[in-house]
């Protein structure tokens, strides 16, 4: 019934992590973010360490100088190992100077805590060995217990050797059964071994139970946060729940990073876990920073643990570097060729550019003489037309006259009235009175035609040599530019038309250019062009 429960715990808690992924990106991008100011932190820290030492500075009871020698020990412990020893040393002293046994064996006990730390395990192992387990209060036991508990692991993790990893893990059991009896059962202590005992039996599930369980006790931002998180992270591993591994290796890691804790598992194990995951980049970044930790710290024991990892990283690291360079040149290679193609399309995309651009020139050229030509017919035609109606009418106006000069003449002879024959033939009243008429009809008809003419004719003359004439009339000399305007440049047809010799026709043209603003060439084909539909 526990394993089914168990079960199902933990299924639910699979189904949760699929949505906490976008939890495990944030928490990747903070870290990042963090490890870039990770000196500030640094700096903070040791500003922290610095007001203690004022503190002390300004101490002279021994006792008070033992309690913040202890306090400086603690910040140091998981800063810097030398400063940490140091200050051990201290207060080592100062208990053999106060004569307090327990004072002293506390001391001792940190001592071998903080040289297992850097790496010195034969040093560790003397000072464990010189203390009389059996002489110690209770709580210095538990320090006892786990100081050697921290020795072997450490060892373990050093060394990498199967025969010794066995022997260091059954003496790991007896001192972890033995702090378990000091501890009051069912305290968070004792279930807390209780789960490191359940993992090295290998019962993941139980372990991990109890270790979510005091996870959630724990206040964060604190170095016991830190280290309760990565515990999580190491039963999870082992039960493959790789997405819960990284999250609280994360959450590790980024307590780490703020209290400046240079002694610290998470950098490593999550630079190995983005190695697995294929993140080399960020797998590089953080054993890097694990290793800058370690230097920081001066730990043997921590470098040497790095180094079996640190190369393989950074040569894949290095390889996916060359291998970029080597995409990049690709890359450039590519465009380069891409640009080449491109300026050589451009080139010919230009060429035939202008040659559509003549092209285009040329056939607007072509349909501009074409809208003139067009133009010019459009006006023919309405000439045309204007005047074809008005030379039927007169046309049928003059053989009414004549019918009637006809039926006239008839009656006069039949009555015998010679003489009134003759008066008749012999004036000239009925002649002039047609020409004027045919004359008012030209002029009506051609101002139908070019309403504008006798000012456009105006503009082409001087000021004071301009025509003011009545409404829709012509005088002569604007009558011959009229004709000519219509088309009928044969002088000898103009002075037909008009009943002038030819060569008082070419007095009025001559009479008029001397007017003109231009010579009487461009005179000429100004008149012509007046009232077309494209004046220039």
């Amino acid at each position: 019934m526990k394993k089914t429960l168990l079960t199902v715990f933990f299924f639910l808690f699979s189904i949760a992590n699929i949505y906490s992924m976008s939890e495990v990106d944030s928490l990747l991008g903070l870290l990042d973010k963090m490890i870039i100011n990770r000196r500030e932190y640094t700096t903070k820290k040791e500003t922290y360490i610095e007001g203690i030492k004022k503190k002390l500075h300004n101490t002279i009871a021994l006792e008070d100088r033992f309690h913040l020698n202890d306090e400086i020990i603690s910040e140091y412990q998981s800063f810097k190992c030398d400063s940490a020893l140091a200050y051990v040393d201290r207060n080592i002293s100062v208990a053999q100077a106060l004569g307090n046994e327990e004072y002293l064996q506390n001391s001792r006990l940190k001592q071998a805590f903080v040289l297992s730390l850097s790496g010195l395990f034969s040093p560790a192992r003397e000072v464990l060995e010189s203390i009389d387990y059996q002489k110690l209060p209770s709580y210095l036991k538990v320090s006892y217990c786990w100081g050697y508990i921290r020795y072997n692991e450490n060892l373990i993790k050093y060394m990498d050797n199967r025969t010794y990893e066995k022997l260091y893990l059954s003496e790991n059991k007896r001192y972890r059964d033995s702090l378990m009896n000091l501890l009051g059962q069912g305290s968070d202590m004792y279930l807390k071994e209780k789960s490191f005992k359940l993992k090295a039996e290998e019962a993941y599930q139980e372990s991990a139970e109890i270790q979510l369980k005091l996870f959630t006790k724990v206040a964060p931002n604190t170095h016991g946060y830190a280290m309760s998180a990565m515990g999580l992270a190491m039963v999870f591993k082992e039960l493959g729940n790789v997405e819960l591994e990284e999250k609280y290796l994360l959450l590790a890691a980024i307590t780490d990073v703020q209290l400046a804790v240079k002694e610290n598992e998470s950098l490593l194990a999550l630079a190995i876990c983005q190695y697995n995951k294929g993140d080399v980049d960020r797998a590089f970044n953080y054993i890097q920073a694990s290793l800058e930790d370690a230097n920081f710290y001066n730990s043997r024991f921590r470098n040497a643990v790095i180094a079996k990892v640190h190369p393989i990283i950074e040569a894949t690291y290095l390889a996916k570097i060359e291998q970029q360079k080597k995409n990049l040149r690709l890359y450039a290679l590519t465009i380069s060729v891409f640009v080449v193609v491109l300026i050589v399309t451009l080139y010919f995309l230009y060429k035939q550019v202008r040659i559509v651009s003549k092209a285009r020139k040329n056939l607007k050229s072509i349909n501009n003489q074409l809208v003139s030509v067009n133009q010019r017919l459009d006006e023919a035609n309405l000439i045309r037309e204007r005047y074809i109606g008005y030379y039927i009418n007169q046309c049928a106006v003059y053989l009414d006259k004549l019918e009637e000069y006809r039926k006239y003449v008839h009656r006069k002879i039949k009555a015998g009235q010679i003489e009134d024959l003759q008066k008749l033939s012999s004036s000239n009243l009925v002649f002039e009175r047609d020409t004027e008429a045919l004359y008012y009809d030209f002029d009506k008809t051609f101002f139908e035609v070019y309403p504008n003419f006798v000012e456009e004719f105006n503009s082409l003359l001087k000021e004071d040599e301009r025509y003011d004439l009545k409404r829709n009339q012509l005088n002569t000399e604007l009558r011959i530019f009229a004709l000519i305007r219509l088309g009928i440049t044969d002088v000898n047809q103009i002075a037909t038309f008009l009943r002038y010799s030819m060569q008082t026709i070419y007095n009025y043209k001559s009479k008029v250019k001397g007017k003109a603003l231009m010579d009487g060439d461009s005179f000429e084909e100004k008149v012509k062009k007046i009232g077309s539909f494209t004046q220039g």
